[in-house]
């Protein structure tokens, strides 16, 4: 399906360096800031105390989240649980009391402003359990990236896939130094929404890579770049459908989502945008860097896809 079809092949390898220049400044600032701010982690990292509380009709998030700020305790999530009525807090650890002391002040003002306010359950997340999570996230993301890494090699070439997984690690590292320079917090659900877009992100490569491989064996006489700039612009009605139906929804939930899906919004949109950006600039230009050519592609079946006799293998759009 085509909104629209181009004629004539933009040159986007042509301002490759250019802009991957850029992408490298940007990059480079987001390790530092990573490095100089580090991530704001949320309590499911941090270690704090979890809190269920019910009420008896539908609660009031906003008036429940300036109740506790109110007390002096920051960074403070509240978003429902299963209802209308009942209520999630997670607050961090606090210096000067217990866990269970910080509950009962909290109850306290929270029953001081709607009486119907009954306290369902309370947790501690420890330390211990924070690190837990931090590994294991730390986890997911390595084998996100070796088995893109492993699925490229094997479908195309391992060119490609070294691009390919430059290219995602270029828009995971800026997603995370947008989050150290804002200090925004980074939650299990932010860290989903990174993953999610490392997906995203290696399926728009797929669709430029597998046009690459077509051209190939499709136009003999075009060289690489040509072939590179001919895949990219015969795919950009099909990204633009893609992406822009994605990021539809992606700011219905930003904007409309409430505090609870902010930052995973946030987080996704920042990476579809860094994502398309990388796909085509970075990710095939890699390549090209690389020194990709028919032979890697189509190898032994040369022949077999393209006859050297047929009158039309040599033609070219």
């Amino acid at each position: 399906m085509e909104f629209f079809k181009i004629r004539r092949d933009i040159p986007f390898m042509r301002h490759a360096l250019v802009l991957n220049g850029i992408s490298l400044i940007t990059f480079l600032a987001a390790v530092f800031f990573l490095f100089s701010r580090g991530l704001h982690l949320s309590v499911e990292f941090t270690g704090g105390t979890l809190m269920e509380v019910g009420y008896s009709q539908s609660a009031d998030l906003a008036a429940i989240r300036s109740t506790v700020d109110d007390l002096g305790i920051k960074d403070v999530q509240v978003q429902n649980f299963g209802t209308a009525q009942d209520v999630l807090i997670r607050m961090p650890a606090q210096k000067g009391g217990t866990p269970g002391q910080q509950s009962e002040k909290v109850l306290a003002a929270l029953k001081a402003a709607d009486p119907s306010a009954n306290l369902r359950r309370t947790e501690f997340v420890g330390p211990q359990v924070g690190d837990e999570l931090a590994t294991d996230g730390l986890k997911a993301l390595a084998f996100v990236v070796v088995g893109i890494m492993l699925y490229l090699a094997v479908r195309f070439e391992w060119k490609f896939a070294v691009a390919a997984i430059i290219a995602n690690l270029h828009d995971v590292i800026i997603i995370l130094g947008f989050f150290a320079f804002f200090q925004w917090e980074f939650s299990l659900p932010v860290l989903a929404a990174v993953l999610a877009v490392l997906g995203y992100s290696v399926n728009e490569s797929v669709v430029i890579f597998d046009r690459i491989r077509e051209n190939f064996r499709r136009y003999r006489k075009m060289n690489t770049v040509e072939i590179i700039d001919n895949a990219i612009t015969s795919t950009i009605s099909r990204t633009i459908i893609t992406h822009g139906c994605t990021q539809l929804m992606v700011l219905s939930m930003l904007l409309f989502g409430g505090a609870t899906l902010h930052y995973f919004a946030l987080a996704l949109t920042i990476g579809i945008l860094f994502g398309i950006y990388s796909s085509v600039f970075v990710a095939a230009a890699i390549a090209m860097w690389l020194g990709i050519t028919r032979e890697d592609l189509i190898k032994g079946q040369v022949k077999k896809d393209i006859d050297p006799n047929d009158p039309n293998a040599g033609a070219t759009v």
